[in-house]
């Protein structure tokens, strides 16, 4: 038994520093699931959700010990927003139907509140101009226009008296073949429209019954959260890790959208790399700064209010990694911008292929679909990572942490620590 003592604590040794050096998953979950909780509503526009949920994030810099730029991690700014402030509903027929699953409010969305007969839109009125006058000689007012999804595009090009016409409806109601797609919008229509499930939606429907409340809020204030470490050789010049951590909100107090693979992922990943880099034995050669965008789904704001107000001179980026969509990769990861910066995809290629950390990686060129493409827009070198396969849950009520599987985000961090190491050679 002495004699197997030393091999023993060798490998207890040798487990621990192992165990030291992994990911730690447990964090990641727990940070995730404090993201997507309740109370955070959405990281939205409602119940201060996106507030507090930077909060969240200060205290997490704070205690790793990143600096902050002046004397605040907040960069605050204001947007127009509208909000959907109390729970909308529907009634179609006998038919009620739950807000959330059934149906959502579009962005856009008025209030208004009221019974409703329903007209079912010709679609003969885009090739016939008969049908089309026939159609538009009714009195839309005080009716529920029931239409495809796929019917829009083809309405919005209609005249524009006929346009004027729907917008008398009392309501229009979208009926989605599949799945609800929730968003932010930055303006207000004069109308309530309600995105339903066509499945959900019954067959023969006479009369609705609906309520919504709509607010537009025309300087909502928010803010990006931003930290640094400082670089031990060349503290001027700069990597950037960016993620966004708001996403939809919700609509009143019985719905709201978690976002978990958008974008608590994402942030997720950013916390995991500025608690990495904090540590004295991880100290990077370029100082790192980390930042957390407010209002991406509101169309960038964030993003693009902080490449306006930069916090250091924009040019000392040597190179910005986005990180938005990290809760998978069973089949690898998208780089967009990657045919645009070929040395810097083929190095990262190349890591990849050496350590086979994912099935594949492919790039993609320049696109306007998350945070980097304002700092891109600039001159600033940049990479948008997300990852591929696993999960199909997106803008809706059903992007949750329990169906996020998270099967490659280690190797994913193992692969932007290289790729930042690399880069600082």
């Amino acid at each position: 038994m002495k004699h197997s003592v030393a091999p023993i604590l060798l490998l207890l040794l040798c487990l621990a520093f192992i165990s030291g050096k992994a990911q730690d998953m447990n964090r990641v979950q727990q940070t995730i699931d404090t993201l997507t909780a309740p109370a955070m509503h959405g990281r939205g526009y409602l119940y201060e959700g996106d507030t507090k949920a930077a909060r969240y994030i200060r205290s997490r810099f704070e205690a790793v010990g990143l600096k902050s730029f002046g004397n605040s991690y907040f960069q605050p700014f204001t947007l127009q927003v509208n909000r959907i402030t109390e729970t909308p509903e529907l009634c179609a027929g006998k038919h009620q139907l739950t807000p959330g699953t059934d149906f959502i409010a579009q962005p856009a969305s008025g209030s208004g509140e009221g019974k409703a007969k329903v007209v079912a839109l010709d679609t003969l009125i885009f090739t016939d101009a008969a049908a089309a006058q026939q159609f538009f000689s009714k009195d839309l007012r005080k009716r529920a226009l029931v239409y495809r999804a796929k019917d829009w595009p083809s309405l919005a090009a209609l005249p524009a008296p006929y346009q004027q016409q729907l917008r008398q409806a009392a309501l229009h109601v979208v009926l989605h073949p599949k799945t609800l797609v929730a968003s932010v919008a930055r303006q207000q229509i004069g109308l309530p429209v309600f995105d339903v499930l066509a499945a959900a939606w019954p067959e023969k429907v006479k009369r609705v019954k609906y309520e919504i409340e709509a607010e537009l809020v025309p300087a909502y204030e928010t803010q990006n959260v931003v930290a640094f470490v400082k670089g031990s050789l060349q503290p001027d010049s700069f990597l950037v890790f960016t993620a966004h951590y708001d996403h939809l909100g919700g609509q009143g107090r019985d719905v709201y959208f978690p976002g978990a693979n958008d974008n608590a992922s994402g942030t997720a990943m950013l916390l995991e790399l500025a608690a990495h880099y904090s540590k004295q034995e991880n100290r990077p050669a370029y100082s790192i700064a980390f930042i957390a965008f407010a209002a991406e789904e509101a169309g960038l704001v964030g993003s693009t209010y902080y490449v306006q107000h930069p916090l250091f001179p924009l040019r000392q980026i040597r190179f910005l990694v986005n990180l938005d969509l990290l809760g998978t990769g069973d089949e690898g990861m998208m780089v967009v911008n990657g045919s645009v910066h070929t040395n810097e995809f083929n190095l990262l290629s190349g890591l990849n292929k050496d350590a086979a950390y994912l099935p594949r990686i492919r790039s993609r060129g320049k696109a306007a679909n998350s945070d980097h493409y304002p700092f891109s827009e600039r001159g600033v070198p940049a990479f948008f990572f997300y990852t591929l396969g696993g999960t199909t849950a997106y803008h809706n009520t059903h992007d949750r942490p329990e169906q996020l599987p998270l099967t490659r985000f280690p190797e994913v961090f193992k692969l932007i620590t290289r790729f930042a190491a690399a880069l600082q050679e």
